[in-house]
């Protein structure tokens, strides 16, 4: 079984459904709320260990109940825990998210004991791990600890994925250590200051990149697919359509099926449309955890839409 290790944000997520977003200073009633399991790490992770990789997960959350919540969450789901530390200075962190009726979100973060994640808990951590092939990692944790990671795999020659997001926790020191980057329009921007509306504005972010030595990227433009960027040569993958009622984690599920497809020895490009699957039938369920699907909920969908050759044998458990 391919093995991923994960460094990142554990969070729980509080999240209110209403059918717009509220203006400043107003107040409006929501459909339903609910508390969930979260953070762009363990979102990441757990999508991996649902699509049958053996996962292990670095990170930091409080001495409370929500540690307790969100730890359960990922052990319930597979993920191997035992490098997640627990803090009693702070509480675990929390994401307050809105989503409106046509499944966009806002979200504001308290980052909490994820800050309290330091390279020397890094650094602890790597010297007992061997035997992953890709590293995830974000920006939602200090960016000590997103460098010495990247290091540390990049020493055990994994193969690392960095997901830029949120976009404001983005510093350009920890892009020169990715093996691919995996921007969001707004994080391109961010980034690059160019502003990806097309195949062309996107094309012309990834050659941005590379010029500044990032080799490899997927410029992700929501609805409107993703552009492979590998060595120089690029390719389209078209969205696919379904109706979308959650999208809170479906960058955090493409990062997870990504990483998974990799590890299992596919190209690049077949793992896009891999991890395109993947969150396509994220989107479709509530909840950033509990909508990530199974590799045999992956299979039927498949099936179903007539697509079975994106699961081609070398992406598997």
């Amino acid at each position: 079984m391919e093995e991923i290790t994960v460094v990142g944000s554990i969070n729980v997520d509080i999240v209110a459904f209403s059918d717009h977003y509220p203006n400043r200073g107003e107040t409006i009633f929501g459909r339903k709320m609910a508390v969930l399991s979260g953070g762009k790490g363990a979102n990441q992770a757990i999508t991996s260990a649902r699509l049958g990789k053996k996962v292990r997960m670095i990170g930091s959350v409080g001495c409370d109940l929500y540690g307790d919540t969100v730890l359960d969450a990922m052990t319930k789901n597979g993920v191997n825990t035992s490098y997640v530390k627990r803090v009693k200075e702070t509480s675990t962190g929390c994401a307050i998210i809105t989503v409106d009726a046509t499944a966009e979100n806002t979200m504001l973060v308290v980052k909490g004991a994820n800050d309290n994640l330091t390279a020397e808990d890094i650094q602890k951590a790597f010297s007992e791990i061997n035997g992953s092939k890709v590293l995830l990692v974000q920006m939602e944790i200090p960016e000590e600890a997103v460098i010495e990671a990247m290091i540390q795999a990049r020493n055990k020659r994994m193969f690392v994925i960095l997901d830029p997001a949120p976009a404001d926790g983005i510093t350009g020191r920890a892009l020169q250590y990715a093996d691919l980057i995996v921007p969001n329009k707004q994080e391109t921007k961010q980034l690059t200051g160019i502003e990806v509306t097309d195949r062309d504005s996107a094309h012309q972010a990834a050659e941005y990149f590379d010029q500044i030595g990032i080799k490899n990227s997927i410029i992700k433009m929501g609805e409107k697919g993703s552009l492979v960027y590998e060595n120089g040569k690029t390719e389209y993958i078209e969205g696919i359509r379904v109706k979308a009622i959650d999208t809170v984690g479906a960058g955090d599920t493409f990062a997870g099926a990504l990483g998974s497809a990799l590890a299992s020895g596919a190209n690049l490009v077949d793992s896009v449309k891999f991890a395109n699957v993947v969150s396509a039938i994220k989107v479709t369920k509530q909840g950033a955890q509990a909508g990530v699907p199974t590799l045999e909920e992956v299979r039927d969908f498949c099936e179903e839409r007539g697509i079975s050759h994106y699961l081609s044998k070398t992406i598997k458990a």
